[in-house]
């Protein structure tokens, strides 16, 4: 039986993913977000990798631009300063929500399942870059909210993967 979750990336997708991140991918994906041209934004992660090793990040922001903006906010602090800023029922809420989505697209049964939240944290803030693509997903995720406020974040789509 074919694991299916989600509409696989095509193979211009994935050839376009693996170009922005600079290697072969290890587990499936599908573009979960786009810009307006088209170019993959954000992946949707398979929970668990081809050889089942679980993999905590279901949304993975690969656009190159936003990747480099989110990198310097966090290289000036960001992850320690919007922690301050974000209530801290509100944040366990997105991470709680986050890996209820995550758990809900396990297909890999037998595989060890990925824990945690955003980025695969429990609490606090471990990656901005996993929560402003949980917030271009359409997420309620304080901590997403404030990064897009603070980098030029381009419109984009948000693609509808799972039937």
């Amino acid at each position: 039986m074919a694991l299916s979750t989600f509409r696989d990336a095509s193979l211009d997708d994935l050839a376009a993913v693996e170009a922005l991140i600079g290697r072969p991918l290890a587990g499936r994906c599908a573009v979960v977000v786009r810009r307006a041209d088209g170019g993959p934004v954000v992946i949707e992660n398979e929970p668990n990798l081809r050889d089942g090793t679980p993999m905590p990040t279901l949304f993975w922001l690969v656009d190159r631009e936003l990747h480099a903006a989110v990198s310097r906010l966090e290289g000036d602090g960001g992850v320690h300063r919007f922690e301050a800023l974000v209530d801290p029922g509100e944040l366990a809420a997105a991470h709680d929500d986050y890996a209820r989505r995550r758990d809900a697209a396990i297909v890999q049964t037998g595989a060890v399942a990925p824990t945690g939240g955003v980025g695969g944290t429990r609490v606090g803030i471990k990656c901005l870059h996993a929560h402003l693509a949980n917030y271009l997903t359409g997420a309620n995720d304080p901590v997403g909210a404030l990064v897009a406020a603070a980098v030029d974040v381009p419109v984009v789509l948000v693609e509808r993967v799972r039937d």
